[in-house]
């Protein structure tokens, strides 16, 4: 069945082309008040996002089916309030402010209808459903934004702080400490594997003395990923010297029968390294 164009429709355009220039006026004023004190929109960027805004408008008014969400008109409002949002993230600014500022742009084009005698009930109820239905699919479009945005901080801030709590370092030629801080979970532990191993590869590494020290509960899934790293550094041909098992830990892993009998194990990270230097020939003295 063919869509025609509703009066609601005709209605808006007729009142954006003889009151842009009063919309377009408000909209700037609350946007300065708004974005303006806090930098997050300078005041050209507002007086562009009003005349964009309001164009685009009249673009999905003028469309065949301004609530259909897959034409052109439609996706291109989307876009541009996206865009706009993402851009006040990540200039600091409040999403709350952006949401009630769309509020107001909602509020602008029911009172200049308001201001119209002419416009009668029907096409008065007609245009308020128009308006509250894009502007409610607009505010979704927003929020998704906002939560793909902190989605895409949060795993930034998890993977920084995954590499920063897990330091790899060269103590000697061809010896590497590895102090294990934690909860030792799936991700971290295939992120450790992946920069240990690398780290092993380039250094040419013969020891990697890993540090349990700050490991403070041991079940069966944390040992088994302790387990893997310990197997991934003797496949590259290195020795694992494991430090820092506490009493409490050592009861833990023997009461899950965890087998450590190839693995060579010190009491602290100062003793580790020096089995380290020990299986590499190194003897360091006092001077």
């Amino acid at each position: 069945m063919p869509k025609s164009k509703a009066p609601a429709n005709q209605t808006l355009i007729e009142q954006l082309k003889l009151q842009v220039g009063n919309i377009s006026t408000r909209i700037e004023a609350q946007g300065r008040n708004v974005f303006g004190d806090s930098n997050v929109m300078s005041t050209d960027e507002i007086t562009d996002f009003s005349i964009e805004f309001l164009e685009l408008m009249v673009t999905l008014l003028d469309s065949d089916d301004p609530l259909d969400h897959h034409r052109p008109a439609f996706r291109a409002l989307q876009t541009f309030f996206g865009n706009i949002s993402k851009q006040i993230l990540v200039r600091g600014g409040r999403m709350e402010d952006f949401v009630r500022y769309m509020q107001f742009l909602q509020r602008c084009f029911i009172e200049s209808l308001g201001a119209d005698e002419q416009v009668s009930p029907e096409d008065m109820r007609a245009i308020l459903l128009l308006l509250s239905s894009v502007f409610n699919e607009l505010m979704l479009a927003v929020f998704q934004t906002y939560l793909e945005e902190k989605e895409r901080t949060i795993d930034a801030q998890q993977r920084e702080l995954r590499e920063t709590s897990t330091p790899i370092t060269e103590i000697w030629d061809g010896v590497l400490t590895l102090p294990i801080i934690g909860t030792l979970d799936s991700s971290r532990t295939l992120l450790i594997m992946e920069s240990l191993l690398n780290r092993i590869s380039s250094e040419r590494a013969h020891a990697v003395v890993m540090d349990v020290t700050g490991v403070h509960t041991v079940d069966s899934q944390v040992s088994h990923h302790m387990i893997q790293m310990v197997r991934a550094i003797q496949l590259m041909g290195a020795t694992a010297i494991l430090t820092g098992i506490r009493p409490e830990i050592a009861r833990a892993m023997t009461s899950l029968n965890i087998d450590l009998g190839n693995v060579t194990t010190r009491a602290t990270l100062s003793d580790g390294l020096k089995e380290a230097f020990r299986l590499l020939g190194i003897a360091v003295t006092k001077a």
